[in-house]
């Protein structure tokens, strides 16, 4: 197992977050207007050990309507997120989710900046509460100055990089969540 740059103190966890949001691939969605549409987290030792995991799916409201580029990237059907509960308390879920291990967690990480932005975006745009309130790691960034490649690389070649298959399904939130959990040990 490689030495790992934060601290292996057990008693210390990280929360991983991935989220998935509206999509296209025609410009018919601008950026500051993409929505969350899934929330993967999860609870990880340093080691990658999986403690906890939290999963909802969220009911877009700008674009309802999810283009065929986003479904078929995301694997996300239409009539899942028309039923899906909104941002406002998928964020208090998650919240919940997170209170429960927050005494022995240090940071919440993602694999790259979106996923910080987008739920500032978001939680400003509803006026609602950063439901994570931790301080944030980009996980991505510290695997490429880590393992001292120069470049960041996608979650699925960094896995690729260290050995490891990708589980799941590339581009749902949980199984991304739990992918980047098991790059821990490398960051």
């Amino acid at each position: 197992m490689p030495t790992n740059s934060l601290d292996r103190d057990l008693e210390h966890l990280v929360l991983v977050v991935d989220l998935e949001a509206t999509c296209c691939d025609r410009g018919s969605i601008p950026d500051a207007e993409m929505e969350i549409i899934e929330i993967g987290a999860c609870w990880a030792y340093m080691d990658g050990t999986v403690v906890d995991r939290f999963e909802c799916l969220v009911r877009p409201t700008l674009h309802p309507d999810l283009t065929s580029f986003c479904r078929d990237l995301l694997s996300i059907r239409q009539e899942d997120v028309d039923g899906a509960e909104a941002l406002s308390t998928a964020a208090l879920r998650l919240s919940e989710f997170v209170s429960r291990r927050r005494d022995h967690g240090i940071a919440w990480g993602s694999w790259g900046a979106f996923d910080p932005n987008q739920m500032s975006r978001e939680c400003h745009r509803l006026g609602i509460a950063d439901p994570i309130q931790l301080p944030h790691q980009n996980l991505k960034q510290r695997f490429a100055k880590a393992r001292r490649i120069g470049k960041q690389v996608g979650m699925k070649k960094a896995l690729e990089l260290v050995g490891l298959d990708m589980q799941g399904t590339h581009h749902r939130a949980l199984d991304d969540a739990l992918n980047v959990a098991r790059l821990l040990p490398w960051i």
